[in-house]
């Protein structure tokens, strides 16, 4: 399934047992002077890359926030809470967003953080290819004073904040921007240091932790070390044998956890069914009739599909909208429940009694759902061909089918899933054509005009009621992110952020 946020996927990277084999002990016994040992992480995938300006955030969470402190950060709920920044204030026109700086940090190569280090760290975010995202409306940057940087926006974002606390406010050194050797070797503030004589790339990371950073006692775990391990039956076995205490986990882990008293947390993760990538019939006829969509709405068994593919771990919703968040109507959540004889009269009255003919992609790790897709065709007389491609492939093709089956990241802040979901081009859907629905338009228009707060949601549920009447997309359920952690560790798992970072990674409370 597809995580990526931007266009391109994320090559999983191969890791032989044997990297495994020279790890660290998850001995719970061997504590620190904080009373937490060792974290020794079981990641998805390799770092995608160590220049914050061009990492995907998806995974590379725990590897960032080793290395980089944030500006912003967030909290359980998906709110920016501070960081390098101790406080801001946005201006009444919502066109200035005015950061209070800490004066305690140090970058690794011996610099202090300050204001014009930090204008300088957001220029080259604002520069990269992928962080870029963070601040589209942003016309300039400015140091104010030595503490304090002033955010220049050309119109209201009432994003930025919380794309800046997902991954895209971390600051690297100065030098090493200008040196341009960020892509071969970390330069930050952060609580670790990456040992690289140690570490062995595509295999396991060892951290440093610096004993004197601003937020030491935040980061207890000594010593630190990441694996990237993409086989999940290879992360279930170094999870059984203490070889990491931090997994992704899978179903063979979450059915691990009781016997092996593991802990595990969940979050909603993102959305899985149907996208489809014209909404206006100017490419594909039917998808343009909204009774096609709906159809397709009624004829998949959400519920059955939580328990078959899921195995129970998801949310019965077709909205994209975080089941239980801002935004998300559980009074919507029933509108498509399975209605085989509902879905074939509406293909009836759009003219497509006998259906059509349709090509899809598919890729290995869709396999599962492909039976199901070609069973509620061929109940509407659905004639599908599917074109094979690989993993890798499969972000930037699927998109230009008419539709595609396959996970879509959601994001905790609604503003956000407003833009992503349904507004802005994605790599899921290069053409939203939002403005070809004058309602669909003027609910968008009135979410970024309302203020932020209990009138915005209520703009926002008001945009949700219309995309899921017009069927905009054919949501089966919600899928769950897992995690599990040896008994002296809690993760707190954030919707929209794949993998925990740091923050979210610490020593077991012993009150829970």
């Amino acid at each position: 399934m597809i995580h990526t946020r931007i266009s391109g996927s994320v090559a999983a990277v191969a890791l032989a047992a044997l990297a495994l084999t020279g790890c660290s002990s998850s001995d719970n016994s061997d504590l620190n002077s904080d009373g937490a040992g060792p974290l020794n992480i079981g990641g998805f995938t390799d770092v995608t890359s160590w220049d914050p300006a061009l990492a995907d955030i998806g995974f590379d969470g725990p590897f960032l926030s080793a290395v980089y402190d944030p500006l912003i950060a967030l909290d359980g709920d998906g709110t920016p809470v501070p960081a390098l920044a101790k406080e801001w204030e946005v201006s009444e026109d919502f066109k200035t967003i005015t950061l209070k700086l800490r004066d305690d940090a140090v970058f690794s190569d011996g610099e202090a953080f300050n204001s014009a280090a930090a204008v300088k760290a957001l220029d080259h975010l604002k520069s990269g290819v992928r962080s870029q995202e963070a601040y589209l409306n942003v016309e300039s940057f400015e140091a104010t004073d030595d503490s304090t940087v002033e955010i220049h926006l050309s119109k209201r974002d009432d994003t930025i904040l919380y794309y800046m606390g997902l991954g895209r406010s971390y600051m690297p050194a100065p030098a090493a921007i200008d040196a341009g050797t960020l892509t071969k070797a970390p330069v930050g503030s952060g609580p670790y240091t990456l040992d690289e004589k140690t570490s062995v790339a595509g295999a396991e990371y060892h951290f440093q932790k610096v004993a004197d950073h601003w937020a030491a006692d935040q980061f207890a775990f000594d010593p630190l070390t990441i694996m990237p391990i993409d086989d999940p039956t290879a992360r279930t076995n170094a999870m059984i044998a203490g070889q990491i205490n931090v997994n992704y986990a899978g179903p063979d882990d979450l059915a691990q956890a009781k016997a092996n008293n593991w802990n595990v947390e969940s979050k909603i993760a993102g959305r899985i069914g149907i996208q489809f990538t014209d909404r206006t019939g100017a490419s594909f006829a039917p998808f343009g009739d909204v009774r096609v969509r709906q159809a397709l709405n009624y004829a998949f068994d959400s519920a059955g599909l939580i328990d078959m593919l899921a195995q129970g771990n998801g949310k019965l919703t077709n909205q994209v909208f975080p089941s239980g968040g801002e935004g998300n109507l559980p009074e919507l959540d029933h509108k498509y429940d399975y209605n085989i004889k509902t879905a074939k009269e509406l293909m009836a009255e759009a003219g497509y009694a006998d259906g059509f003919d349709i090509t899809m992609p598919i890729m290995p790790v869709l396999s599962a759902y492909q039976p199901i897709a070609n069973q509620v065709f061929a109940d509407l007389g659905i004639r599908a061909s599917w074109d094979e491609m690989q993993y890798i492939d499969y972000a930037e093709k699927a998109p230009t089918y008419p539709a595609f089956m396959g996970m879509i990241a959601i994001d905790s802040n609604p503003v956000a899933n407003v833009e992503r979901q349904i507004e802005k081009p994605q790599w899921y859907n290069l053409t939203p054509n939002a403005d070809k629905f004058p309602e669909v338009q003027a609910a968008i228009d009135e979410v970024h005009s309302s203020d932020p707060g209990p009138e915005q949601v209520k703009a926002i549920e008001k945009l949700n009621t219309i995309v899921t009447d017009l069927a905009w997309f054919d949501v089966w359920f919600q899928s769950e992110n897992s995690y599990v952690s040896t008994p002296n560790i809690d993760v707190t798992a954030i919707t929209g952020m794949m993998f925990p970072t740091l923050r979210q990674i610490v020593p077991a409370n012993p009150s829970k």
